[in-house]
């Protein structure tokens, strides 16, 4: 309602100024409006017209001659003119047969008939009624609306603070304040009152030893909202690295780590208190260099690589350098997919039968797969294999993880899907074993992982050309060829290897791992590779096939900083922002490239019989050398000779420049 009386009164301001210029013919609905609230106009040639009629009767009347005279009309103008006349000889703006045409394309018609209703005295008295019942009625709406709206009271800052946290705050600084010496009662006394970390470090350590505040608890004891959280954790490292040196059963092997080299200052301990480490007395520093760049599927990487072994990253260098002259890694990513697999038992053979053919089924397939995919955005199941032993079965389930390695994932999804097994598939019988029962396999060698694969699953290729092989790597791609059969291959076969036909495909993956925040105990599976070499006209092709990589980037300790900032200059840190995925896909194929960078040097020192000798010049330990003036004053652990500084200039140049850089 309230919309019509505006729309009404709309029509009427925008028509105001066209009625002096024949808007009776431009709009004649309209004009009509005007009746409903204004009297009818008055015409004063109908008034004069009477007038004459008059005259005529009184005349014929007394049979007398009468003379009427017309004067000339005066034509005059009202400065405010109220009375408009709608004449046929004005045309207004618009011809009468177009006024039609627009009314009709406008819904002239109906606006017409509705506007004709309002000439009605009845009808209009009943609409002004219920415009104003409707003005009335929201208004009273809108008064509630705004009573149901709280004022905003002033803040009192002096208030604002609770009297018993005034309190609180006076006693820590009385407890901070006391200089003396507090008994033991005391210092037992204020740990109930949660006042523990405005106690002294030895008053602390002392409730530590004497079993007060247990070890793995000083992190929760320490934190205060008063204090940061970070200064809070280191904290509580320091005060067990001193509990841990003065224990009087340990102390005799134990009594150097609180004065050790171990470092614990300036550390984020709040990223591992609660996800990667307990107990935590300081953090380990690796060595941390780049191997590369690698050209990989046409981007070039720098590798980093954590590790304390001399050469590695050098000889994983001089084998990115070789790769990027023949035109870079290939990589092709044949399979993705973690494992888990439960070992569930029943009281006879015939259910556990039972349950496997069920498993086996196409219901039980896609039960168990809804019943997974339902406890996470990232988890969807792709297969399930099984397997008896006796009255057990053994269940492997395969899923995609997204970025994740994605372990807890699919623990929680293999949970969810035995429950419904159990509760809605007819099988109450079963007993949960473990859910994890050594079929998936983690972290241990396994021929299912090297057959049937586990997280990713790469294969990366490069051709390296002859002269490259020979100046570069300086040896010879026959030789090559031979050293991979004899060693690789047959070597690996005579030892019963499984997963283990390669050089040293374990030393490039766990140096990543710990460089970028894998699980390094993971090295077990990733590290299964077979390397493959032949001649091609003259070139060396040379392959790793690497079925059970497992990375991920994010959890775990890719959350680490400098793990972080590792994963960051790969361009893989975190989940990728619209395929999830592929920042591990990736991370993968990034491994697999450097494994395979790393077999080609190795292999070519070994057939050039330059292992023995790289090895003796930069990995071996000597006694400390006098520092040179300017330099660190800690003793050197290398020997230095002018091989090992050749080769470090060259590593340093190598690391700096392009592919087409000066070579070793």
């Amino acid at each position: 309602m309230v919309g019509g009386f505006v729309l009404v009164n709309v029509f009427n301001l925008c028509t105001l100024p066209f009625r002096n210029r024949g808007d009776g013919l431009l709009f004649p609905a309209l004009s009509k409006l005007s009746n409903v609230l204004s009297p009818a106009p008055i015409d004063p040639f109908k008034v004069a017209e009477n007038g004459l009629d008059a005259i005529y009767v009184d005349a014929k009347s007394k049979q007398q001659e009468t003379v009427v005279t017309v004067l000339a009309p005066i034509k005059y103008n009202l400065e405010y003119p109220s009375v408009h006349y709608a004449g046929a000889e004005e045309g207004g703006i618009f011809d009468i047969e177009y006024t039609d045409q627009f009314l009709d394309a406008v819904g002239g018609k109906v606006i017409e008939s509705l506007l004709k209703s309002l000439d009605d005295p009845i009808i209009s008295k009943w609409i002004i009624a219920a415009l104003t019942l409707s003005v009335i009625l929201n208004g009273y709406l809108f008064n509630a609306a705004r009573w149901s709206i709280k004022e905003p009271e002033p803040v009192n800052e002096i208030a604002k603070e609770p009297e018993i946290d005034q309190e609180k705050e006076q006693r820590k600084q009385e407890v901070k304040a006391n200089g003396t010496l507090r008994s033991r009662e005391e210092c037992e006394k204020l740990l109930k009152e949660k006042m523990a970390p405005f106690l002294t470090d030895e008053e602390l350590i002392d409730l530590s030893l004497r079993g007060k505040i247990p070890g793995y608890a000083l992190e929760k004891t320490m934190e205060d909202p008063s204090i940061p959280r970070i200064d809070a954790l280191t904290r509580a490292v320091k005060i067990r690295r001193a509990t841990v040196s003065r224990n009087p059963q340990t102390g005799y092997l134990t009594s150097s780590l609180e004065s050790s080299k171990v470092p614990y200052k300036d550390y984020n301990y709040a990223l591992v208190h609660g996800a990667c480490c307990e107990n935590v007395i300081g953090y380990l520093p690796l060595p941390l260099g780049l191997a590369g760049p690698l050209t990989i599927d046409g981007q070039s990487y720098f590798i980093p690589m954590a590790t304390t072994e001399g050469v590695l990253v050098a000889s994983t260098s001089r084998g990115c350098k070789a790769i990027n002259a023949g035109g870079g890694a290939i990589t092709v990513i044949t399979g993705d997919g973690m494992t888990r697999g439960p070992c569930i038992a029943f009281p006879t053979l015939a259910r556990a039968g039972a349950a496997k053919v069920w498993l086996d089924s196409e219901e039980g397939q896609t039960v168990m797969k809804n019943a997974f995919n339902s406890t996470s955005r990232f988890a969807r199941l792709q297969s399930m294999k099984t397997a008896l032993a006796g009255t057990n079965l053994y269940i492997r389930f395969k899923t995609t993880t997204g970025d994740a390695m994605g372990m807890n994932m699919i623990s929680k999804g293999v949970e969810k899907a035995l429950h419904i097994m159990s509760t809605e598939a007819g099988f109450e019988d079963m007993d949960t074993i473990s859910v994890s029962g050594n079929y998936c396999t983690d972290k241990k060698p396994a021929a299912i992982n090297w057959i049937d694969g586990r997280g990713k699953a790469v294969v990366a290729e490069a051709i390296i050309p002859g002269d490259v092989v020979r100046s570069v790597l300086k040896s010879d791609v026959d030789a090559l060829v031979e050293l991979n059969i004899s060693k690789n291959l047959v070597g690996s076969a005579m030892a019963g290897s499984i997963g283990g036909f390669n050089a040293h495909a374990s030393n490039i993956v766990t140096a990543l791992f710990l460089a970028t925040g894998q699980d390094p105990a993971q090295n077990v599976e990733s590290s299964n590779c077979i390397t493959m070499m032949k001649n091609t006209n003259g070139n060396l092709q040379i392959s790793v096939s690497m079925p059970s990589i497992e990375v991920g980037t994010i959890g775990g300790g890719t959350i680490l900083e400098t793990q972080s900032a590792m994963l960051e200059m790969l361009g893989v840190r975190g989940s990728h922002p619209t395929n999830p995925g592929d920042n591990a896909r990736r991370l993968a194929r990034i491994v697999a490239a450097a494994v395979l960078a790393g077999e080609l040097s190795l292999c070519s020192a070994l057939a050039a019989g330059h292992l023995v000798k790289a090895h003796m010049a930069h990995n071996r330990s000597a006694p400390a050398l006098a520092p040179a003036t300017g330099t660190r004053t800690e003793a050197s652990t290398r020997s230095v000779t002018p091989v090992s500084a050749a080769v470090g200039a060259a590593t340093v140049g190598l690391g700096m420049t392009t592919a087409s850089g000066a070579g070793r």
